[in-house]
């Protein structure tokens, strides 16, 4: 199946669901199945709403993230030392303060969902 059109709500094509599900609706896709000669439109929608406990911008930027560095990326290896970065060669990532590496090319090699967390100091 493949995913042709991905669209937003208010675009042309999405007027009726729109009026369907309202604030909820997400965005709307047109699928095409090849094998059944078909066409499908799926949509995505918000399904909870929370609200969140208020957290200060001070605390995520101190928080420590793991950063994954290529080896012979030297470049990098070197920011992430000036930036006070600890390597830890048991999982061979990088931990590091957000707040030191925001907004750098170091921020993009950033791992969501390293396998072992070091703890903060």
């Amino acid at each position: 199946m493949i995913t042709r059109l991905k669209l937003k709500p208010g675009q042309k094509g999405t007027k009726a669901v729109v009026q369907k599900y309202g604030d909820d609706l997400v965005c709307v896709r047109y699928r095409y199945d090849e094998a059944s000669r078909t066409r499908i439109k799926t949509v995505e929608l918000i399904v909870e709403r929370k609200q969140l406990s208020p957290s200060t911008k001070k605390n995520a930027d101190e928080m420590i993230v793991p950063v994954q560095i290529a080896y012979g990326a030297t470049k990098l290896g070197k920011m992430a030392r000036s930036a006070g970065g600890e390597w830890d060669p048991d999982v061979k990532l990088w931990y590091i303060e957000y707040g030191k590496i925001k907004g750098t090319e170091l921020e993009q090699h950033i791992i969501l969902d390293a396998e072992k967390k070091k703890p903060q100091k």
